[in-house]
């Protein structure tokens, strides 16, 4: 384990990885990572996902619409931005994204705010 990579998947999601995106297995899992900061909150933006199919009548069970919003929106999201840290690597970038973890901050990457 490191300070900064990719966070281990749920079981079953590596498996769904194909092509360039399998890279991201190489990388050696951090503590936090472009996905940890992007998504600090993910456990938020999913309930209101939830909350708002839902609204929009929705009947599904909640845990259906969080697990379609995962898989269609967050995971694919996650492997990019992990990809990206593959082929751009920068022991700066690993320093800034620690502190941003522990500071709880914002910054761009991979042209965006994460």
């Amino acid at each position: 384990m490191s300070f900064v990579g990719a966070r281990p998947d749920m079981p079953g999601y590596a498996d769904k990885l194909e092509g360039d995106d399998r890279n991201v297995l190489k990388l050696r899992p951090g503590i936090t990572g472009p996905g940890t900061l992007k998504y600090r909150h993910e456990d938020e933006m999913i309930a209101e996902y939830v909350a708002q199919k839902q609204k929009e009548g929705d009947t599904r069970d909640p845990q259906d619409i969080a697990v379609e919003y995962n898989d269609t929106v967050i995971y694919p999201d996650k492997v990019r931005l992990n990809c990206y840290y593959y082929r751009h690597y920068s022991f700066i970038i690993d320093i800034k994204m620690i502190f941003c973890t522990v500071l709880g901050k914002k910054m761009e990457y991979a042209g965006e705010v994460i």
